[in-house]
């Protein structure tokens, strides 16, 4: 038998010879090319925890644990050789247009019956159900009771998975004959070819090994990620060009030979364009060092830094009112555990889009001072992920102004044509400042979700506001700490208070180590933190800072009257005197936008800013910057200013005002957005009669207007977890008469209903813990017949789809219609040319418009949720008219208005 190089693993984009015929690149060839790319991964990319999970789940030295990672890279592809792959309807062909692959099925011992064509099984499947059997024969540990706890099993189910998602376990008397359930796999030469492209793989790699050890979920996690990462880097098409093979090279084992001394010199080359090389984290200052500074983050680098000397890293939990210092102390402690566990790089983590966009500044100060190398750093939420790269470079134009370039040799702003700037691998950025939609993704049965849980376990997350996600996404979050102590991730959490919330992540982390029974407990006390170290799982309390943080009043009033007049009066005041500065909250852009219409026409003397979640990325970026710029705690605005913005500024930080106004929302997130007002006595104006139900949770509603009553003045920080535990307290039932209580009660059990559903469905479709898989990987990928998008939307807060306005073939720049949109042959435009027009719609304002809006643009995935509105003028106005809303598109962002 020889092997046959016919057998095709690459040709899509490959070109065509002198004689029309597809370019092809080998089977083997490209398994080799990815056993190349493995050796360099583990080496380069990979830490040295990731390694020594993998070596000490295989028993046996890196060395080999390295070659068996690389061998068992390079089997990733076998199921290509099969019936539905090599002859498929748009596989190589011909310049007369016939498969190149169909002179097989004329030839003796590749023939095939009719069902073999019509078998849907995924090339990524054929691999997992042939090697399952192959590496038992081989000589890998099996089981016919239980295959899944069975190395042979285990390698073969994470190889099949490399395409993103596992397949179910494959039982033993499905093993030993895998193509009578899947003829696809084809018999007779089939089998022999699948035979000879392993063994020669094993051969030319070097592995003569048999592992005894068995796959723990850490080691899984890591080997899919080094696989899946080696598959892509040695899939770049414009790579294997110069590695393709003259016609009629024969693949001896000579030849492979010297093909593998080719795949290993461009492997180097292949890894260096990932723009991961190089970057970790500088030695922290001693703690001799910062003897002379006060405050929460020089007291925890001193203490934590014994701590990690003693019991290696783990996780960090702060509570302390948000601001830029207890955001500085979380830097900190990341810098500390990230330097002790040689990680990689850093993932920054908000409740907001717009909260991750104005941290971006203060994380990229750290990192000038933290990491070494070339770093590169990755904007990663709804409005970026469309392509990261380019979004991040609008957003260092939007903010040059603060000091901040995007011009080329900036070491954190990766080029456009980036091999990251894709949603798939930016998570694997050295530095990313991002949403936690992002992170929890990681634990949901979502495609590539172990490639997130990969990129994260080499580099320290932070979860900043790790409470402000709602009870889906704490669910979420305490099974991402689980397999984040099972990865040794370390990890830094801030909250605004200590509560059961904040234990049950304590708890969280230290079950994923699988130690420390016993309950610990966050100090109520703010500012407060704790450690858990990840090797034990124990839990430590070390001395709390004291006096780091000014004691201070909030003055919360809250007004019966109309909503604009009561804003209107309140901000009289401030043109009278002639300065102070004040943000306002609506509930809507369509409101944000109709108050500053009112106020700059009603108010001449107030110079009167917008910002909202539904204008262009360009624009929102900018105008964030500006906002920075002027309501900074220096800021250069002179004379009475105010922000006029939505619920989307709330965890901004940076921010200073004197006067805070906002409608009705839940307690909490009142006093997120009365953490703006800054100075010894701090004012809060509730709008009552501004009320919008469906917004927020009636009852959570109804408790915090009762407690506030008139008005309310708070001690802080001493009173702010009281006045939390309060807005639940069962005693704010028993102030009430009958009729009043009741109707509380009522609303409290709907509640109740509501979190326990919800609390069911994230439980539902969270993947298992790690200590819960039982070896089976299959599970982190399994279906829900009910899991659509909107199910993930309804986990990850409501769903939004990015709209692209359109003004007659062209994109609106700067107000001129200067920009034309260039598409290609099938009308479709280049991704990243789209990035700074977006806006983030909610779904359910576009549904009546999506089948006329991205017709043309559903055939690319990257535009699949990216809806087109082709504007008209209307009396002087772009507008866009569906059969639900009205769309008007102007210099303040779109509006959306419903139609009668």
């Amino acid at each position: 038998m020889v092997l046959d190089s016919r057998l095709w693993g690459k040709a899509a984009r490959l070109g065509k010879n002198i004689h029309g015929v597809q370019n092809t690149h080998p089977l083997i060839c490209h398994l080799l090319d990815t056993a190349a790319v493995a050796e360099v991964v583990w080496d380069e990319l990979l830490t040295e925890h990731q390694r020594s999970m993998v070596a000490g789940a295989l028993q046996v030295p890196d060395a080999q644990a390295r070659a068996l990672a690389a061998f068992w890279a390079g089997l990733h592809d076998i199921g290509k050789i099969s019936v539905p792959f090599q002859l498929h309807k748009d596989g190589p062909k011909s310049g007369h247009g016939e498969l190149l692959a169909q002179v097989l099925g004329d030839e003796p011992g590749y023939g095939f019956d009719t069902c073999a064509l019509q078998d849907g099984q995924s090339h990524e499947g054929a691999a997992h159900w042939w090697l399952v059997g192959a590496l038992k024969e081989a000589g890998y540990p099996s089981s016919r009771r239980r295959p899944q706890s069975q190395l042979s099993h285990a390698v073969a189910q994470l190889l099949g998975g490399h395409g993103g998602r596992y397949h179910p376990v494959v039982y033993d008397k499905d093993s030993r004959s895998p193509a009578a359930r899947h003829p696809g796999l084809g018999v007779g030469r089939w089998e022999e070819q699948r035979w000879l492209h392993f063994e020669e793989v094993r051969r030319v790699v070097g592995v003569d090994l048999i592992p005894q050890g068995r796959m723990t979920p850490g080691a899984a996690v890591v080997l899919t990620g080094l696989v899946t990462l080696s598959d892509w880097l040695a899939s770049i098409e414009e790579e294997i060009r110069f590695r393709l093979r003259e016609d009629g090279w024969a693949g001896t084992p000579q030849d492979l030979d010297v093909y593998w001394q080719i795949a290993r010199a461009a492997a180097p080359r292949l890894v260096q364009q990932t723009d991961l090389l190089g970057s970790g984290f500088a030695r922290p200052p001693y703690p001799a060092q910062c003897a002379g500074e006060t405050g929460l983050g020089a007291g925890m680098a001193r203490q934590l830094s014994d701590l990690v000397a003693a019991h290696g890293p783990g996780m960090v939990v702060v509570t302390a009112p948000p601001s830029q210092d207890r955001t500085e102390a979380v830097l900190r402690a990341a810098a500390v555990l990230g330097y002790a566990a040689n990680a990689r790089g850093l993932f920054y983590v908000l409740p907001t889009g717009s909260a991750a966009d104005s941290h971006m500044p203060q994380v990229h100060a750290f990192a000038a001072q933290a990491l070494t190398g070339p770093w590169r750093s990755l904007l990663l939420h709804s409005s970026s992920r469309l392509k990261p790269a380019e979004a991040a470079e609008q957003w260092a134009q939007a903010n040059a102004s603060d000091g901040v370039s995007a011009e080329p040799g900036e070491e954190w702003a990766p080029a456009a044509n980036s091999w990251l700037n894709s949603h798939h691998r930016a998570l694997l950025a050295p530095l990313g400042t991002g949403t936690v939609d992002e992170l929890l993704q990681a634990v949901m049965p979502v495609q590539f979700n172990v490639m997130r849980l990969f990129a994260l376990s080499g580099k320290v997350v932070v979860v900043d506001e790790a409470h402000a996600r709602g009870l889906w996404g704490q669910k979420l979050l305490l099974r991402f700490l689980e397999w984040a102590a099972a990865l040794r991730i370390p990890v830094v959490l801030a909250a605004s208070a200590a509560d059961r919330s904040v234990d049950a992540m304590l708890a969280a982390y230290r079950r994923g180590t699988g130690g420390g029974i016993d309950p610990v407990m966050q100090p109520r006390r703010l500012p407060a933190w704790s450690f858990v170290d990840a090797q034990s799982g124990g839990g430590h309390l070390p001395q709390q800072p004291a006096g780091t943080v000014r004691a201070s009043a909030l003055s919360i009033e809250v007004t019966d009257g109309a909503p604009y007049d009561d804003i209107r009066s309140a901000l009289e005041s401030m043109v009278a005197t002639g300065n102070g500065k004040a943000v306002v909250y609506r509930s809507t852009p369509e409101e944000a936008i109709r108050t500053f219409r009112q106020l700059t026409q009603d108010l001449p003397g107030l110079g009167v800013m917008l910002v909202h979640e539904q204008m262009r990325n360009s624009d929102r970026w900018r105008r964030l910057a500006a906002c920075r710029s002027a309501f900074s705690l220096n800021g250069r605005v002179r004379g009475p200013a105010v922000l006029v913005t939505t619920s989307m500024l709330e965890h901004v930080r940076g921010l200073h005002f004197d006067l805070v106004i906002s409608g009705p929302a839940p307690l909490a997130d009142l006093l997120a957005r009365a953490a703006q007002s800054t100075g010894d006595q701090s004012r809060l104006v509730v709008l009552r009669a501004d009320d919008k139900p469906h917004l927020y949770d009636a009852a959570l509603m109804r408790r915090t207007d009762m407690l506030l009553g008139a008005g309310k003045r708070v001690s802080l920080p001493d009173e702010l977890p009281l006045l939390l535990d309060e807005v639940y307290a069962d005693e704010l039932v028993g102030r009430l008469g009958e009729t009043a209580a009741r109707e509380l009660q009522q609303l409290d059990n709907r509640r109740t209903v509501k979190e326990r559903r919800a609390s069911g469905t994230a439980g539902w479709l969270e993947v298992p813990g790690p200590r819960e898989l039982d070896g089976d990987l299959g599970l982190l990928s399994r279906d829900h017949s009910g899991m659509e998008p909107e199910m993930l939307s309804a986990v990850l807060g409501e769903e939004l789809v990015h709209v692209v306005c359109l003004y007659p073939g062209r994109l609106l720049e700067d107000g001129v219609l200067e920009q034309k949109l260039a598409l290609d042959s099938k009308g479709r435009p280049r991704p990243g040319q789209l990035v700074p027009y977006l806006i983030p719609v909610p779904r359910r304002l576009v549904e009546a418009v999506e089948g006329d809006a991205n017709r043309a643009w559903r055939g690319m995935a990257a535009l699949r949720s990216v809806l087109r509105l082709n504007l008209k003028a209307e009396d002087g106005r772009w507008v866009y008219t569906s059969a639900k809303h009205r769309f008007h598109m102007s210099e303040l962002g779109l509006e959306i208005t419903q139609l009668p």
